[in-house]
């Protein structure tokens, strides 16, 4: 195969690699959160580090390649990362920065082509077909990206050129971390192949015992299959949309500005709580910030659903859809803490609340309707008063005084 695998930064080697029909591109940040913890702290470079809860509670936001060496990955529980790399630093995760840094990546892709599908704060699918008259072949503007970003950021970034979204990803994957591989459209199948059937989109744990019982192992073994017995098997439509991914078929555009489906916060507590008054109270920190995203976006939703989890780590969600859409906190607070109410959990020992708005649409003030009686200066005016302030002097400048008590008694105890 002449496919190049190419680390480091610099120009994209055209000898033998032909990406003429290699229009997308997958971006994905290398270790994104740990990567940025790392600028501001570059004593821990080279060392085993975990972004997430130092109290052990919750899962791993990200880790550097050092860490992972040992087994760790995101989403991992703590308590067991720590098991697994004792000897591993522990950051408490910054959003604000990491979301600070997104947004400047971000604008380097969109300097690149309007075409841009952003599918996590670290990653993104590009279509640059359009760009390539200005800035040059696929492979030339994936090393031009990876240039910017480590120049702007100090980060590095790995990048899969193909002729589809999914090859792109599955590149991408191969490279990292800070590689850049281009798979040209007429050896997809050769690069697909050999490759675990797990690496498909859809095959999840159970997908692949059944596969592996079928004797199925790799993209090639399942490409052999006849797309009718993987319909028998699976089910007609994730046997039909198998059979197309093993011979590299995705016909999926990049589509720009995907809208946002939900917008949503959760919290793990240090230690378990059945105090119903701490949970009303993060209830409401939790409604707080997701009102705030929602009207940074632009949006208002009418579903409000909370999420509980025991200290067993059962979980159950209950939602609630409301008259009219939404972007105040108060609304959506009071609509949270009688979804907690109704789940009958006031006394049992909570490990994690969440709280999440759904059924978006882009807000209107025009469109909402008063209710009888209610005033029109009221909570959706203060509490954009209240973004206007933290804005100007930070997170903390303004708070609802029950979260100020709640800090106090934090303090105190």
């Amino acid at each position: 195969m002449s496919r190049k695998q190419i680390t480091g930064i610099g120009p994209a080697p055209r000898t033998g690699v032909d990406d003429s029909g290699c229009p997308i591109l997958h971006v994905d940040m290398d270790a994104f959160f740990a990567s940025v913890e790392l600028l501001d702290r570059p004593e821990l470079r080279g060392r085993p580090m975990i972004v997430g809860s130092p109290a052990g509670r919750g899962v791993v936001l990200s880790a550097t390649y050092e860490a992972r060496a040992y087994g760790v990955h995101s989403a991992m529980p703590m308590s067991r990362a720590r098991r697994l790399c004792p000897q591993a630093a522990v950051i408490p995760p910054s959003h604000g920065k990491y979301a600070e840094v997104s947004r400047g990546v971000m604008e380097i892709f969109h300097a690149i082509t309007p075409l841009v599908e952003p599918i996590a704060s670290d990653e993104a699918f590009l279509d640059v077909g359009g760009a390539r008259r200005r800035l040059g072949p696929a492979g030339a503007i994936a090393a031009l990206i990876r240039a910017q970003v480590l120049d702007r950021f100090g980060i590095t970034c790995s990048v899969g050129v193909a002729s589809s979204k999914f090859v792109a990803k599955l590149a991408s994957k191969q490279c990292k971390p800070d590689g850049l591989l281009v798979v040209p459209a007429d050896e997809v199948v050769a690069f697909l192949h050999p490759l675990p059937v797990s690496a498909l989109w859809g095959v999840g744990e159970r997908t692949e015992q059944a596969l592996v019982r079928l004797g199925i192992r790799t993209v090639g073994d399942l490409a052999r299959v006849p797309p009718a017995t993987l319909q028998r098997e699976l089910g007609q439509a994730v046997g039909t949309h198998l059979a197309a991914l093993a011979w590299g078929r995705d016909e999926r555009p990049v589509t720009a500005h995907a809208p946002d489906k939900s917008i949503g916060n959760e919290e793990t507590f240090a230690v378990d709580v059945d105090d119903p008054e701490v949970i009303r109270r993060e209830l409401l920190r939790l409604s707080e910030k997701v009102a705030a995203r929602l009207r940074k976006g632009g949006h208002v939703g009418r579903t409000v659903s909370v999420k509980l989890r025991r200290a067993d780590f059962s979980t159950i969600t209950r939602s609630r859809t409301l008259k009219e859409p939404t972007d105040v906190a108060q609304e959506i607070y009071a609509t949270a803490c009688g979804l907690f109410e109704a789940a009958g959990l006031e006394r049992v020992r909570l490990r994690l609340v969440g709280v999440r708005m759904e059924n978006l649409r882009a807000a209107d003030s025009a469109s909402h309707q008063l209710a009888l009686g209610e005033r029109e200066t009221g909570w959706r005016e203060a509490e954009r008063a209240m973004d206007k302030a933290i804005r100007r002097f930070g997170p903390d400048a303004v708070l609802p005084a029950s979260l100020v008590r709640g800090r106090l008694d934090e303090m105190e105890a």
